[in-house]
């Protein structure tokens, strides 16, 4: 069974969340500081970890850099209404997703199973995508730079194959929400914003004026080989 691992300081939350879970067939790991997060991660092999950002001691930005410097583990956050900063902060830390509270539990279960689905699909439309001195292998998953290993996010590399694999076709950032990320309505557009410059800090020789990865002014995005 998938084990979903819940950080939040307040049990009330926590077993909120767990119900719902548990109700849709996961198994739960349950913590109430970062601490006690690390040492579920690391002995608890968790599928995904829904984070409060919002934690005693190693908050829970903190700990989501420390899960993005060691493995792809998704990671839903959890976010108090007004916290614009610290959610972009997140999703710059490389965070999957976001859910403000007060939340829908039913909503984050949908969220889970969707993130989910989308991280640990792989693309069977190819086994190799190049551009420039850029090389996508579906199989492992990895990205390589002229020859050198590029770390991206299960969401990043998604986004990635999505526009390599549609060269040149304009996309909106309601459309990607809905093909990359699953969600029919696009609650938040600037989570595009946010993963389109990761990647064009990662990818392009010159990210201020990005030759593949191209905005399209009033529309969206567009790739360019």
């Amino acid at each position: 069974m998938t084990t979903i691992l819940v950080v939040d300081d307040e049990p009330i939350v926590r077993d909120v969340i767990v119900r719902y879970l548990n109700r849709d067939g996961f198994t739960t790991l349950e913590a109430g500081d970062g601490e006690d997060a690390r040492r579920l991660i690391e002995t608890g092999n968790p599928s995904l970890v829904v984070l409060d950002l919002m934690l005693p001691g190693v908050d829970g930005l903190e700990l989501c850099r420390w899960i993005r410097g060691r493995s792809d583990l998704p990671v839903i956050m959890l976010t108090a209404r007004g916290e614009e900063a610290d959610r972009i902060v997140g999703l710059e830390l490389g965070a999957d997703d976001y859910v403000t509270k007060p939340f829908s539990p039913r909503e984050l279960a949908a969220r889970v199973k969707t993130v989910l689905r989308r991280t640990s699909a792989t693309p069977v439309t190819a086994e190799r995508l190049e551009f420039g001195d850029v090389v996508l292998d579906a199989a492992s998953r990895e990205v390589t730079k002229d020859g050198n290993a590029v770390a991206l996010t299960a969401r990043e590399f998604d986004l990635l194959w999505f526009f390599v694999s549609h060269p040149r076709r304009v996309f909106s950032r309601d459309l990607l929400m809905d093909r990359v990320w699953g969600y029919s309505a696009a609650l938040d557009t600037g989570t595009v914003t946010v993963h389109m410059r990761r990647l064009r800090e990662k990818l392009e020789d010159e990210p201020a004026t990005p030759r593949h990865l191209q905005t399209v002014w009033g529309v969206g995005y567009r790739f360019d080989p």
